[in-house]
């Protein structure tokens, strides 16, 4: 098999040929970019560690919070903000919310929030409010207190910003792969290696965004100076490699996975390495045929109730209160709050959120520490190769474990509530709730189209599938064309001119329609670099 060098192909032609292609066509969105600078000029907690007791002591790398305002024609815009933090509160959320509405008129379920779940950035008020195990003097949660304030202020600024900046531009997707996150809780334990990436481009094809997503904890620094983990750097290599444009990252379902490092404490370029590894995978999706994205943006939210476990009684907190360390503390301040007649939660508010990109591309946003089961399951019970999974989005409440996980317990299973002041565990039937609401949200037109149960083996995206083929040295594969462009191909050949003629036979074996219809056709590409 000889290997191709035909790069950015496009449909020349199948029934006729090719017309002319607007600027509309060319460009069928208007997105906005902004990064705001969110380090603070003074010495605030950092969350994510209860062992540090401190306020921070300098700072490796500024941290950020970054947006996209993005608009399809005769739509309003939705915004996409991502933040340099452990996790951004509802409360927060609905703040900015009301403000962008009263000031932009967008709609509150066209704006997502996700966080970078970055274990070395201040912290917020009310998230994991119990993660030190004793109380927090009075002066620190006063810094706590401004700094979430101004954060506030800070991504009401970069979203406004990125409204006002909105241009004529286009987007493409790919999906890529990233190795060194692992599964934390059992040895080989489940793990969700994809690296989906969005690519904003304006005039000229100038680069303007790129944002991704990848499920692995922000914990390879644990020292107590302010950064952005392997997620900053992988932004900032990326700002770096492509001068003008702004990098965007979130983090996936990864509650339950860890760098292959584990914690490094204030190892930097271990850090720095893994944020490269991100960033080189990126390089190489940018470089090579990406999928585009057309249609409206339709956005939902669905908001339902997580019930908890049955409450300890008071004389189940009084012998918690005795122990030591975290279960303790937190017993304390519950048999507190029986003290004082105030009621203990036994529920939490969730909600999901999706963005359907015509359907061209779903994205989902979980908030809290979602488990890894639930990207996989998702990815399987929808079209995996167009779902994009967000979690630490739109709120922090807790580490939301899978029906697997709340059984074997844990950490993530229901000892980290205590760091998040809930008093016990999840009750059964979460996981359910929240896949049913992000399938229904998504819609018919991402369902899946393998049938798992006759096959086990997950689809990969094309640009998975080249970075696994092995040639021999000297010889270079090149991704040609893939869906949307062609569909159901059976047979390729080349011309004398270099065009690629493709069969496609989506008619078989029961018609287009499934009455015997004929339906297949063949298709003429030519390169778009006229190679």
């Amino acid at each position: 098999m000889r290997a191709m060098n035909v790069v950015g192909c496009v449909l020349a032609c199948a029934v006729g040929g090719a017309g002319s292609v607007s600027a509309q066509d060319k460009l069928p969105w208007s997105v906005g970019v902004a990064k705001v600078d969110i380090t603070p000029s003074y010495p605030v907690r950092l969350s994510g560690f209860g062992f540090r007791r401190t306020e921070s002591e300098g700072v490796t790398q500024k941290i950020w919070a970054k947006a996209l305002a993005i608009q399809a024609k005769d739509q309003q815009p939705a915004v996409l903000i991502a933040v340099d933090n452990l996790g951004i509160p509802t409360y927060m959320v609905d703040e900015v919310a009301r403000r962008l509405q009263a000031k932009a008129k967008l709609p509150p379920e066209r704006l997502a929030i996700t966080a970078t779940h970055t274990h070395t950035a201040p912290m917020l008020k009310n998230v994991a409010p119990t993660l030190f195990s004793v109380p927090i003097p009075a002066e620190h949660q006063e810094r706590i207190d401004r700094y979430t304030a101004e954060l506030t202020d800070h991504l009401e600024k970069v979203a406004l910003t990125a409204l006002a900046d909105r241009q004529p531009a286009r987007l493409s997707y790919g999906i890529g792969t990233a190795k060194f996150g692992k599964n934390r809780r059992p040895q080989g334990g489940p793990v969700d290696h994809d690296l989906p990436m969005l690519a904003v481009y304006g005039e000229n094809d100038k680069l303007r965004a790129v944002y991704l997503t990848y499920a692995c904890h922000c914990v390879t620094l644990s020292n107590n100076k302010i950064s952005g983990d392997w997620a900053g750097f992988a932004q900032s290599i990326l700002e770096e490699n492509h001068p003008g444009a702004i990098a965007l990252a979130s983090v996936g379902c990864g509650a339950d996975q860890n760098p292959t490092s584990g914690v490094t404490g204030d190892k930097v370029d271990v850090a720095r390495a893994q944020g490269a590894e991100i960033a080189t995978e990126v390089r190489r999706l940018l470089g090579g045929m990406l999928t585009p994205i057309r249609g409206d943006l339709v956005t939902k939210v669905k908001k339902f109730e997580l019930p908890l476990a049955d409450l300890p009684t008071k004389e189940q907190w009084e012998a918690k209160a005795k122990q030591k360390g975290a279960v303790g503390y937190h017993a304390q301040i519950n048999l507190a709050r029986l003290e004082h007649g105030e009621k203990i939660r036994d529920k939490i508010d969730y909600s999901v959120q999706t963005w359907n990109f015509g359907t061209s591309l779903a994205m989902v946003f979980l908030p809290g520490e979602v488990v890894v089961d639930y990207s996989l399951r998702l990815k399987k019970e929808l079209d995996g190769r167009r779902l994009w999974i967000n979690a630490y989005a739109n709120d922090a409440p807790c580490y939301i474990p899978s029906e697997r996980v709340l059984k074997e317990g844990g950490y993530e299973g229901g000892f980290a509530m205590v760091y998040y002041d809930l008093p016990v565990p999840f009750r059964p039937g979460l996981e359910q709730k929240i896949v049913d609401t992000a399938k229904d949200l998504a819609g018919p037109k991402f369902a899946s189209p393998i049938d798992f149960k006759k096959c086990d083996t997950m689809p990969q995206s094309p640009q998975q599938s080249l970075a696994t083929i092995q040639v021999r040295k000297g010889l270079k594969v090149e991704l040609v064309v893939a869906e949307p462009l062609i569909s159901s191909p059976v047979a390729i050949d080349f011309g004398p001119d270099g065009k690629l003629w493709v069969a496609e036979m989506a008619d078989y074996p029961l018609g287009a329609k499934g009455n015997y219809e004929p339906g297949g056709r063949i298709k003429l590409l030519q390169s778009s670099r006229g190679m």
